[in-house]
C-alpha cells in the first residue's frame, strides 16, 4: 500500500486549537445586513463556477450565471479561450441575454439594438454617427470579468485584484492532479430552492459527524468512524475529509442483510466470503481492493484510473472550496454540489447539484450515489422548489435529499432565541475554521 503524502499547506482538521474561537451566533444566517457584508466583502471577491467547459463546445458558445442581482455571460472565443463580460449592455444598462446559447454574430441589445462581438467589443450601433464624440463602434467594450479555468469548470471573480485561480484554489488542484476531472460526464443537474441560508450546505459538508443519524445508509460502504477518516483543512478556507470506501466497523448491518459492499468485491473478481470474519472483510477486502483495480483497470476499461494513486481508487475526499463549492471525488464519479444566496431574503437559497462520471469503455448506463440510474450522457438542467422533498421526486431518499430535509429545520432553529452558539466536537472543527475565514473576509482581513 502507497504511503499517503500529506501536503505541507495541510492543517490538522480535528484540531480546535489552531481556531481563534469566533462565535457562531444565529444572526449570520438570517440578518440582512450580514448578508450585505458578505455581498460587500466578500462574494465580489472570491472565485465563482460558472459552468462546464463541456458546455461551450464551439466558438460563439455562451452560459450565462445569475449570482444575486448580478449576471456574467462566459463566451467561447475563436481561439479557444474564454472570455466572461458582465450581462449588462453598455449604452443604458439593457440585459443582453437570459439564457445560454450561442453568439452568431454577438450579444445583441434588445433595447436600442447595439451589437457587441462575442470578444465584447461593440460592433454596430444604430445612428452610429450621432454620438458627441464620435462612433462608438469598435472603441467601447463590455465590461470584462477575470476568467479562469480547472477540473473542467470555467471560473470567474469579480475583483481584480483576487489573487490567480490556482493560488486562490491552493492546494486544491495538486491533491486532485490525478483525476481527469475534464473528462466527466455530468448524467444529473438540477437546481433546487431551498428555505434556508446558504451556509447550511457548507457547515453540513464540513463534517461528517451527522451521518450515522441523517444517513444509515452509508456506513455499509463508506466508513466515516471518527478515527477511520482524515480530516484536513488549508489557509485560505479550504478544507476535506477523507473517507476509506469500506464498512464502517462500528455501524454494522443487521446479521444476514446483503452487505453492499460484497457485490463490489465481486465485481473485482474478490469472493466475499474468502474471509474469515466481517473485520477482516472490511480492512484487507480493500485493500486487496486497491491491488484488484490497479490489476484490471485497463481490461475493465476504467482508464482514468490509469494515473490515480491506491487511496485514490479506493477513497472518497469530500472537499469544500470556500466559500459554497463541494466537491466529492469517488473512484468513478465527480460530484458538485453548490448554494448560492437569494438575491433578497438570507433564509432562501439556491442548492445545485450536478452528478458526473467518469466513462468507462462499454457502459451506458450508470449508479449515481446522489441521483440513482441515469443514462451515460449529458443531462439538461431541472430547476426545482424543494417543497419539503416533494419537488424532488427523482432524489427521494438520496444522501442529498436527507440533508436538504434537514435544512428548514436548522434554519429555524437556529432563530431560536434559545440558540446562542454551537457547541462543535472534534471532528467538527472544520465548521468554525469555515466561519473565521469568513469572518476574516468580512473584516477585510483577505
Amino acid at each position: 500500500m502507497e504511503r499517503i503524502k500529506v501536503h505541507p499547506l495541510t492543517m490538522d482538521g480535528r484540531d480546535a486549537s489552531l481556531l481563534r474561537g469566533d462565535p457562531m451566533t444565529g444572526d449570520r444566517y438570517y440578518s440582512r445586513e450580514f448578508a450585505q457584508r458578505e455581498w460587500d466583502h466578500m462574494w465580489t471577491k472570491i472565485w465563482h463556477v460558472a459552468g462546464r467547459i463541456a458546455e461551450l463546445e464551439e466558438a460563439g458558445d455562451y452560459l450565462v450565471h445569475d449570482f444575486m442581482h448580478e449576471s456574467v455571460i462566459v463566451v467561447r472565443q475563436e481561439d479557444d479561450t474564454f472570455k466572461a463580460f458582465y450581462n449588462s449592455c453598455g449604452h443604458r444598462g439593457q440585459r443582453l441575454v437570459w439564457d445560454s446559447s450561442h453568439a452568431v454574430a454577438g450579444f445583441h441589445c434588445p433595447y436600442h439594438g447595439w451589437l457587441w462581438g462575442r470578444d465584447g467589443v461593440l460592433k454596430n450601433a444604430q445612428d452610429a454617427d450621432d454620438f458627441p464624440g464620435g462612433n462608438p463602434c469598435g472603441k467601447l467594450k463590455l465590461e470584462e470579468l477575470r476568467c479562469d479555468t480547472w477540473g473542467g469548470f470555467i471560473w470567474y471573480t469579480m475583483d481584480d485584484n483576487a489573487p490567480p485561480l490556482l493560488e486562490y484554489l491552493e492546494p486544491i488542484p495538486e491533491l486532485y492532479k490525478n483525476y481527469p476531472m475534464e473528462t466527466a460526464v455530468r448524467v444529473f443537474w438540477m437546481k433546487i430552492n431551498l428555505d434556508t441560508n446558504w451556509k447550511f450546505a457548507t457547515d453540513n459538508f464540513s463534517e461528517s459527524y451527522h451521518t450515522r443519524t441523517a444517513h444509515p445508509q452509508v456506513p455499509p460502504f463508506i466508513d466515516q468512524d471518527v478515527d477511520s477518516a482524515r480530516h484536513e483543512m488549508f489557509p485560505r478556507g479550504h478544507g476535506r475529509t477523507v473517507q476509506p470506501m469500506r464498512p464502517s466497523l462500528t455501524d454494522r448491518l443487521p446479521e444476514g442483510t446483503p452487505e453492499p459492499f460484497d457485490d463490489l468485491l465481486r465485481y473485482w473478481d474478490i469472493d466475499p466470503n474468502s474471509y474469515p470474519n466481517f473485520e477482516t472483510k472490511a480492512i484487507q477486502g480493500w485493500l486487496d481492493l486497491k491491488a484488484a483495480k490497479k490489476r484490471l483497470w485497463k481490461e475493465r476499461g476504467y482508464n482514468h484510473y490509469e494515473y490515480m494513486t491506491d487511496e485514490e481508487i479506493t477513497d472518497s475526499p469530500h472537499t469544500v472550496i470556500f466559500p459554497n463549492v463541494t466537491l466529492s471525488f469517488l473512484p468513478d464519479q465527480l460530484i458538485f454540489f453548490r448554494t448560492e444566496p437569494h438575491p433578497d431574503d438570507p433564509n432562501k437559497c439556491t442548492f445545485d447539484l450536478w452528478c458526473m462520471v467518469y466513462p468507462v469503455e462499454g457502459m451506458t448506463e450508470v449508479e449515481s450515489i446522489m441521483a440513482g440510474k441515469q443514462p451515460l450522457r449529458e443531462a439538461e438542467l431541472q430547476v426545482r422548489d424543494f417543497d419539503n422533498g416533494a419537488g424532488v421526486p427523482e432524489i427521494v431518499d438520496q444522501i442529498v435529499y436527507q440533508d436538504m430535509l434537514l435544512a428548514d429545520g436548522q434554519q429555524r432553529g437556529i432563530r431560536s432565541r434559545g440558540y446562542k452558539d454551537t457547541v462543535l466536537c472534534n471532528q467538527e472543527t472544520r465548521v468554525r475554521f469555515f466561519h473565521e475565514v469568513l469572518n476574516d473576509y468580512l473584516e477585510g482581513r483577505v
